[in-house]
């Protein structure tokens, strides 16, 4: 094994990308909606209209940004469903297989996420999976912000990890923009939030599975 993969490190996103909650998203987004009178939208539409900061995602639909008052209120209903709803989701297809095979071959991996930190933790203990992982974040302050800042503070509380030998794994188009940010690369996967067409013109390898994910970011790493 190379010094190169040896050192290699993966920033792993959750929502989305190792928790498998489309289903999930999609109810609570359409229970946020229901609250201020928006008609119910399809897991298509929202992976082809879905962005970041939130915000900007509901003027897309609205046709304006939100008026403060409708954004505490569809933000409140939106966590409020997404709690419901999430119980019944669990880890992606492969994702402890993958989990494992990292961490065996020596590398390591974090998980940088806009979901709250306090609700964060606990489930991925509850999965049993955070033995894999040397820092888990969620977000902390508000939301319907963007990832670019959190993943500075990310990268800057690990130890020994070198931007340009690590990897973002992620499903959104923020997950590339976080990762340049800093210095370190993106490979983004179709199974969560964004349609691939959405995701082909950030400039960041596009694949629709996490095992894909992983073989790419070794071939990044080792050409590093």
């Amino acid at each position: 094994m190379g010094k190169h993969i040896a050192a290699a490190h993966i920033v792993w996103d959750w929502n989305g990308t190792l928790f498998h909650d489309n289903d999930a998203i999609i109810r609570a987004t359409n229970g946020a909606f229901e609250e201020i009178g928006l008609a119910p939208i399809t897991l298509e539409q929202y992976r082809a209209l879905y962005c970041v900061p939130v915000p900007k995602f509901y003027e897309r639909l609205m046709g304006r940004l939100p008026t403060a008052a409708e954004w505490v209120v569809m933000d409140e209903a939106f966590h409020r469903h997404y709690a419901q709803h999430a119980v019944a989701c669990g880890l992606a297809d492969g994702a402890e297989m993958l989990l494992a095979g990292w961490q065996d071959a020596g590398r390591s991996q974090s998980i940088l996420s806009m979901y709250e930190h306090e609700q964060l933790v606990p489930l991925v203990r509850q999965l049993g999976i955070n033995g894999r992982f040397v820092r888990v974040d969620g977000r902390t302050g508000p939301s319907g912000g963007s990832k670019a800042e959190h993943m500075v503070r990310h990268l800057g509380a690990l130890q020994g990890v070198a931007p340009e030998r690590t990897v973002v794994i992620g499903d959104a188009a923020d997950d590339a923009v976080a990762a340049l940010g800093v210095g370190a690369r993106a490979v983004l996967y179709t199974g969560g939030s964004h349609s691939r067409a959405s995701l082909e013109g950030v400039g960041a390898p596009v694949v629709d599975t996490l095992a894909e994910a992983v073989r790419e970011a070794e071939r990044i790493v080792a050409s590093a």
